[in-house]
């Protein structure tokens, strides 16, 4: 009886500890989201610009250079998008398109990029500060890092064709003091 209850107790005290292990699923998130941040690709859970997704969604950013701004358009999936968007390759339809075309070799590399995206990424996002991909994280480190590489590729290559060019500060004449 007394070893029942020294059972009984150990189970008490370890059955917390076992509560804040991650789960399989969380320590798969974890890799791949440090994978991300290594390869300069912030992270974030916000909410989500699509109508049928309610809450906040994994939002993989990379950034444009400041000097460099990057063009405004919208990707979004078949599955959430609607009939009446224009298409843009298959599976995937503009919400929002670039307001100019996209250089020769911007446009292969965002089509490349399409073809490696996994089925749960919803939706690609470019605007003056970023690129971002609205995904609910369902691969690996390892099967996602050729996304984040083909997408930093398309990074470099869209920088600097924004749609507004920024707005830069004025510059102050060098006025040099007269000589009488």
């Amino acid at each position: 009886m007394e070893w029942l209850i020294i059972g009984f107790i150990v189970m008490m005290v370890i059955s917390p500890v076992m509560w804040l292990k991650p789960s399989p699923r969380q320590h798969r998130h974890t890799q791949l989201r440090a994978m991300a941040r290594d390869n300069g690709v912030e992270v974030a859970r916000q909410d989500a610009p699509l109508h049928l997704v309610r809450g906040k969604m994994p939002a993989y950013r990379l950034r444009y250079p400041g000097e460099h701004p990057g063009p405004d358009f919208v990707l979004v999936r078949d599955a959430v998008a609607s009939a009446a968007l224009a298409r843009y390759v298959d599976g995937w339809r503009f919400r929002i398109a670039p307001l100019r075309p996209l250089p020769e070799t911007a446009q292969a590399r965002l089509k490349a990029l399409m073809a490696l995206l996994p089925d749960d990424v919803l939706m690609v996002q470019s605007s003056e500060v970023a690129l971002t991909l609205w995904w609910w994280e369902s691969g690996t480190a390892e099967s996602f890092a050729p996304c984040v590489d083909a997408a930093a590729v398309l990074r470099d290559s869209l920088g600097g064709y924004a749609d507004r060019p920024g707005v830069r500060p004025l510059a102050v004449p060098s006025v040099a003091p007269e000589i009488r």
